[in-house]
């Protein structure tokens, strides 16, 4: 049976050309630590320091030392997060923010940081009024998703950005389900950090991510995790100068490797027309689910404002025996469940049910959209027998 990759949001199949082979080079033929070295081949700490000045270059960030490399966006983000808030901290997110965020928030609210959670529409819309009326005298950070891994709608980061700005609120961006398919402009959004993750549209493998911090958040941020850097090794105190403030222990050197060669293949074949093929392929996912009686969509119902994440609830069955067997009957591979954003799925009606999440990739192609719309129609034809 031929499988159907439609995982996108989740993680991004297949990964970048090439890839597979840069990982293996690591691992075959460098298996050099950086900074840790007196022998002359320095190979590996070029590809760091190179991979940083890529990341600088795709998100228009001024400084690549900046630039610190964590095992995903959730490590990422709970850097920031708990580096930054302390109690009597306040910090505004969005309602459809991923646990991500929620989760670390939740922790911090038990030591005295507060929060407020902007209201969004039942398509996934922030309500600037309300994201106004949310700030306090002792607001110290927003943190806001670029776009919903639910509903697939992008928010509007710089409208924040801006808002932040005048306000002198630190603003934190969420790049999981954008990084790699939109323009992220780091200064033109007026981001003070950004996290990002590799295994998603930046089309990298699992399990190297991280974040682009401003030298005024690198300066407030207290340190997690501490330990050898192989910088000022004469000195029991953690560096104070980036990336080494934030990077102890041994990096996920292939995981770089593998990041680097990705992100030579974004840049040579270009961001939009990754994203206008995904669009399409989103297009056209939404106009042959809407035409199927009892499917609903989650969010927004056409391409304008969204990501290629379309997620459908399907009205009088149950979705997780929908997704399973699109899966074993037909190999169409989905995300059923609440995404591991509970809140996102309160703001937009599908809580508790879920939804079934269609993610294509620009991989993906006309036919395989075709032949998933077709296996719904079968799936949801064969379910309504056995209930009559």
């Amino acid at each position: 049976m031929q499988r159907i990759y439609l995982d996108n949001a989740a993680t991004s199949y297949p990964k970048a050309p090439g890839v597979g082979e840069a990982v293996r080079h690591f691992i075959d033929s460098v298996g050099d630590n950086m900074n840790r070295s007196g022998y002359d081949s320095l190979e590996a700490d070029e590809m760091v320091f190179e991979t940083r000045e890529m990341l600088a270059k795709l998100f228009n960030f001024p400084a690549p030392e900046a630039v610190v490399f964590t095992l995903n966006i959730t490590y990422g983000l709970n850097f920031l997060l708990k580096g930054i808030l302390k109690p009597g901290d306040h910090a505004i997110v969005s309602s459809m923010e991923h646990n991500a965020v929620m989760r670390p928030l939740i922790q911090l609210e038990k030591t005295g940081v507060d929060f407020s959670r902007v209201n969004c529409d039942e398509t996934g819309h922030l309500d600037i009024n309300h994201f106004r009326s949310c700030i306090r005298p002792n607001t110290k950070i927003t943190v806001l998703t670029h776009a919903s891994n639910v509903s697939g709608t992008i928010l509007p980061v710089g409208q924040i950005g801006e808002i932040c700005a005048e306000e002198d609120i630190l603003f934190v961006v969420d790049t999981a389900q954008t990084a790699g398919v939109l323009d992220i402009d780091f200064q033109k959004i007026g981001a003070d950090a950004l996290a990002f993750t590799g295994h998603k549209g930046l089309l990298a493998p699992q399990g190297i991510g991280g974040f682009l911090l401003s030298q005024k958040v690198a300066g407030e941020m207290e340190t997690l995790v501490s330990g050898g850097t192989g910088s000022l090794s004469e000195y029991e105190e953690v560096p104070p100068y980036l990336p080494d403030k934030f990077e102890a222990g041994t990096p996920n050197l292939p995981g770089i490797y593998g990041l680097h060669r990705a992100l030579q293949y974004l840049s040579e074949v270009g961001l939009d027309f990754i994203r206008e093929k995904e669009l399409k392929l989103a297009g056209y996912l939404l106009e042959e689910l809407g035409e199927i009686e009892g499917v609903t969509i989650a969010g927004p119902k056409g391409t304008e404002g969204r990501m290629a994440v379309v997620s459908a609830d399907f009205v009088g069955y149950d979705n997780a025996q929908v997704a399973y067997w699109l899966d074993k009957r037909f190999g169409i591979r989905t995300r059923c469940g609440l995404h591991c954003a509970p809140s996102a799925h309160k703001t937009l009606g599908t809580f508790p049910q879920g939804t079934v999440r269609f993610s294509p990739g620009h991989f993906n192609s006309e036919a395989d959209i075709e032949k998933a719309v077709t296996a719904v129609r079968k799936v949801l034809k064969e379910l309504e027998s056995t209930r009559m």
